[in-house]
């Protein structure tokens, strides 16, 4: 719907914090010259006392003084930019005296006026503001109105405006009004059938939590408004409309080229700004620090818990190990399958595990116990896959079954609600802000699902067929391995292909890769030659290719909490942690000082289940 996913800090519209380019829903509507009774808030929000033009006189500066360029840069920007950046940050009198003393100033009453409309929903004034709005063609150069950007669609801008209001007339059950702007407002200005068959099917939610989660869609309450402003502002001259925290934007870019040209970037903190950021090999994950052979059979699957502190893993000796991750000491053993164990999956609060086994049987399990909680209703074909709910109450599976493909289940009830989708699932993936539902087929399709609602998205088929999926923790991206040894990074709402991901092999069994490291910045993937391969995962550059395990790599997880720190799996019975030198030496120190029992198991104190 209108609005876009947040797409962070380079909109005007979306503010990250108080005070940054925005006023709450609760704020007075702006008055004719771009101030407001109270706030303190950058572009127009503020009652700045020279804020009054939007530009210098002509955009030269009032008075002798410096040139007019900053180290190359137009001394204007930079200028306007930092007024921005001391108001967002609080520095109310810096920003009115660099703007006395600079002749510059932020934006225009007019911009100021447009900004309250939408963020107040004065809809009728925010259509009137745009209407008289110019482009550059016709004005010659920036003065004090509503500058469009080239090649903005003065048309487009003003359905985004007349959707939002239809919205927000169905959010207050004032069908009769929503109904005449369907037909009034938004039929004459758009040719797009599809969409219009979308927003008429609206007039039927019950509720506004049916509304907003078929319209994708929060509130004007929530982010609506300001995800709104983000869109129009990208149609709108930067020049007098600067886009939001755009100081914070532009630092983030500096900082984010530092980290892609960091070929082993380690460290989970944001680099400083006071220098060029690298790190070292000698910090990066590539030394076996222990062999892990508690798991006895093949390990197909390796996955640490949410928070980093357990390792779970599991394979074909019907029997899946937790380790706590700082000794790496056997907590538990879940015994209780009649098949190798192909999948599993942590609770989001880490109490539960799900495995899926190729018994055609799924298992839930407290994991502090060690306990089975339930063995859910069997498949007629083996369980592949699990994702939880976020509240913990409840998960998904899949399975090769084409009669009960996908499954949701609950831990407090009986209760089986049946997707009603005929294709089989090899696995799956869940978005972090639970939007997207990826099920990958045993063909050479891809399913997305809204997982709120359980509706096809739409259904993506590739040349050779996909063997694992994960979704980033931005959940904008999905990554797939694939059969022919290649992984792909794939942008989600789009199907755009934003990466390759080459030089592991793929075959006939299911190789498992995934996102992790340093602020989620590498990918990491098993072989079929053994091999584990880490790439950046914004260029795709290879960056290590470590002699894992033989004949055949499975799976490989990064914790999520230590970017040091990498676990994988293979058909050697074998499960291998890797870190760095220092910490493999000490990790290594830390489990040996573990006693073993007769059976050779270094365990907890607490036993094995």
């Amino acid at each position: 719907m209108v609005a876009a996913e947040d797409k962070g800090t380079s909109s005007n519209g979306a503010a990250t914090q108080d005070g940054a380019n925005g006023t709450s829903t609760s704020s007075p509507l702006r008055t004719a010259n771009g101030s407001t009774a109270n706030g303190s808030t950058a572009n127009g929000e503020a009652k700045l006392a020279v804020a009054t033009n939007g530009s210098s006189t002509k955009g030269k500066r009032v008075g002798a003084g410096p040139t007019d360029t900053y180290f190359g840069h137009n001394r204007e920007e930079v200028t306007r930019i930092l007024i921005q950046a001391l108001t967002d940050m609080g520095y109310q009198t810096a920003a009115e005296n660099v703007s006395h003393e600079s002749g510059f100033n932020l934006e225009s009453p007019t911009v100021a006026a447009f900004r309250s409309s939408v963020l107040q929903g004065a809809w009728n004034e925010t259509e009137k503001l745009l209407n008289g709005a110019t482009t550059f063609e016709e004005q010659g150069e920036p003065g004090n109105g509503l500058v469009l950007a080239a090649g903005s669609d003065r048309s487009t801008m003003r359905f985004w405006v007349r959707q939002q209001k239809y919205l927000e007339l169905l959010e207050q059950r004032d069908t009769t009004s929503a109904l005449m702007a369907l037909r009034n407002d938004l039929t004459p200005l758009s040719q797009d059938t599809e969409k219009l068959r979308l927003l008429s099917s609206l007039l039927m939610c019950r509720s506004t939590d049916d509304l907003m989660a078929k319209a994708n869609w929060d509130g004007a309450q929530g982010r609506s408004r300001h995800r709104l402003l983000s869109e129009l502002s990208k149609c709108i001259s930067p020049s007098v409309m600067l886009p939001e925290t755009r100081l914070a934007v532009l630092l983030d870019h500096v900082k984010k080229s530092q980290i892609d040209t960091c070929l082993y970037h380690t460290a989970a903190s944001s680099p400083s700004l006071y220098s060029d950021h690298s790190c070292e090999r000698r910090n990066f994950p590539t030394e076996v620090a222990l062999e892990l052979s508690d798991l006895i059979g093949e390990a197909w699957q390796v996955q640490f818990s949410h928070d980093g502190s357990r390792l779970a893993a599991c394979g074909s000796n019907e029997a899946v190990v937790i380790w706590e991750t700082t000794a790496f000491v056997v907590t538990c053993i879940l015994s209780d399958h009649d098949a190798g164990v192909g999948n599993i999956s942590w609770s989001p609060d880490d109490t539960m595990l799900v495995t899926c086994s190729q018994d055609n049987f799924a298992r839930l399990w407290d994991v502090r116990s060690g306990i089975l909680i339930k063995k859910l209703a069997s498949f007629d074909q083996p369980v592949s896959g699990c994702l939880w709910a976020p509240d913990s109450k409840s998960f998904v599976l899949g399975g090769l079954s084409r009669a009960h493909g996908l499954c949701t289940f609950f831990v407090t009830s009986d209760e089986i609600e049946q997707w009603g989708k005929d294709h089989r699932v090899q696995d799956l993936a869940l978005s972090p802000d639970g939007r997207w539902l990826v099920a990958l087929d045993d063909q050479h399709k891809f399913h997305v699902y809204n997982a709120k609602t359980r509706e096809l998205i739409y259904t993506h088929e590739l040349k050779t067929r996909p063997t694992s999926v994960s979704i980033s923790e931005d959940s904008k991206h999905m990554l797939l391995n694939k059969r022919d040894g290649e992984a792909q990074l794939i942008e989600i709402e789009t199907k755009a292909h934003k990466q390759k991901f080459l030089g592991h092999t793929g075959g006939e069994f299911l190789i498992r890769s995934s996102f992790g490291g340093a602020n989620e910045g590498f990918v990491v993937s098993g072989s079929e030659d053994g091999n584990i391969l880490i790439w950046h995962k914004n260029t795709g550059a290879a960056v290590e290719r470590l002699p894992g395990h033989h004949p055949r790599c499975n799976a490989v997880a990064w914790n999520p909490t230590d970017p040091c720190m990498l676990a994988s799996g293979g058909d050697d019975k074998r499960v291998k942690i890797w870190s760095n030198k220092a910490r493999a030496a000490e990790l290594r120190t830390l489990h040996a000082r573990v006693p073993s029992n007769e059976e050779g198991w270094r365990i907890s104190e607490e036993g094995i289940y």
